[in-house]
């Protein structure tokens, strides 16, 4: 650690110099790099100074130039501290035009980031050296504050309003070439009449109260999407170990009960069923992570690791409230709330649905009509804004045994920010954990 100190941070006086001594020849280019380049990009004290100076002069309507930046500083007492008048009427003769400042700039971010690492690594490496943290909590930080520097990295500017209705001319064309087909992540046939699939960047909820099977709805649709589709998903399976997901995959997909597969009392039909299964379904692109108590930063710098080597085209988060956080918050509605945000920007950032599986509360059960509305969502407020989508599974024959419903799950869509709420009829297998479409003749 001490080699690291001894070292000079990176650093380019001569392109500060040159940004600096842009914006006083013409202020105007301030504005074409005050929206990546940061004071503390700047590697000289007098320069940071300098650039917070012209920003703030430019906030307040004020012409920045050699003149009105002299008096600015005169009047605060900060001409000393940057270097002193003559350093000052230098700078604006270090280029002869303004043309090159996005270039120069480009130069300084490219060394403020740099050293920026270099700060955040050290850091890290005196809390490892401490021990004073719990390891765990100590990668989250770490984990935070990289995910931070990337995130003021990428940062992009307004895009004009020609290209984004080039990209959704051409959206409609496909779509106009292509009615009624799915454009989404494809889910059940009748569910998909409404939400044509599940969109990129769309945070989805799917709730329900336990017994009703929403584990085996989204897994169905991960496997699905995987297997018939060739889309690659990664579900994150914070109830279920990564071997217990395998198997109810593999009782879904053969159509074997799921005890029989447990107990292995299996007849001569059944084992030929798993025995055709198994194949394709190993060299399916689903990626199992079963890290219980998962953080939504783990979550999230697992998921872009497997966007970038798999392209994944869906994540699944099985379920909502087993995350935790090591934020410090007022209440537990506060922490769900943080974690929905989180999952949504995961959902943006990677530009895939993600597919979230919640709780109801309890309140369900007192009424008469147990069919889930929003008002049921645990921890409700913030799911129901951050959400693009919300399913509620109910299974009448969960709570009616002489119903004549029997073996029919509802999917009600009690949210779709882009479209029609409604409700469709599924079958469902319990002892299969499956999920299926109805034959025409059998929806009600």
């Amino acid at each position: 650690m001490s080699v690291l100190l001894e070292k000079v941070p990176p650093q380019n006086l001569e392109a500060e110099q040159a940004v600096l001594g842009s914006i006083l020849l013409d202020s105007q280019s301030l504005y074409v790099v005050m929206e990546f380049l940061r004071p503390e990009d700047f590697y000289l004290e007098a320069h940071r100074v300098l650039y917070q100076v012209f920003l703030e002069m430019a906030d307040r309507g004020q012409a920045v130039d050699a003149v009105t930046v002299a008096a600015e500083l005169t009047r605060r007492g900060l001409v000393e501290k940057v270097g002193g008048a003559s350093y000052l009427a230098s700078l604006a003769g270090t280029v002869p035009t303004a043309a090159n400042i996005a270039h120069y700039s480009r130069i300084v971010a490219d060394k403020g980031l740099l050293r920026a690492l270099i700060r955040a690594g050290t850091e890290i490496v005196e809390k490892a050296y401490a021990e004073e943290e719990d390891p765990d909590q100590l990668l989250d930080t770490a984990e935070a504050m990289i995910f931070g520097l990337s995130r003021t990295r990428s940062r992009q500017g307004p895009v004009p309003i020609g290209e984004l209705l080039q990209g959704t001319f051409n959206r409609l064309e496909f779509l106009i070439g292509h009615k009624g087909e799915v454009t989404g992540v494809p889910t059940f046939r009748e569910l998909d009449k409404y939400l044509s699939g599940l969109q990129p960047s769309d945070l989805i909820i799917c709730a329900a109260r336990p017994g009703m099977g929403k584990t085996s709805f989204c897994l169905n649709i991960a496997q699905g999407a995987a297997q018939r589709h060739g889309i690659p998903v990664l579900i994150f399976s914070l109830e279920m170990s990564a071997q217990q997901v395998a198997e109810r995959l593999l009782a879904a997909a053969a159509m074997v009960d799921q005890h029989k597969l447990r107990t292995g009392f299996l007849n001569e039909a059944e084992w030929k069923s798993l025995v055709d299964t198994v194949g394709p379904l190993s060299t399916a692109p689903i990626f199992v992570d079963d890290t219980p108590a998962a953080t939504a930063m783990e979550i999230r710098a697992k998921a872009r690791r497997l966007k970038a080597e798999h392209d994944i085209g869906l994540v699944v988060v099985d379920y909502l409230q087993l995350m935790r956080s090591y934020s410090r918050v007022e209440n537990r509605q506060q922490e769900v709330a943080g974690m929905s945000r989180a999952l949504k920007a995961l959902a943006r950032e990677l530009g895939v649905p993600v597919l979230v599986l919640s709780q109801l509360n309890r309140g369900v059960e007192s009424r008469q009509d147990k069919r889930p509305v929003m008002a049921d969502l645990l921890e409700s407020g913030a799911i129901e804004a951050d959400a693009d989508v919300v399913l509620f599974l109910y299974r009448p024959e969960y709570y009616d045994r002489e119903t004549d419903k029997k073996g029919i799950a509802e999917v009600i869509i009690g949210k779709h920010r882009n479209g029609p709420v409604g409700m469709v009829e599924l079958g469902f297998f319990a002892e299969y954990t499956r999920f299926v479409d109805l034959a025409p003749e059998d929806m009600g």
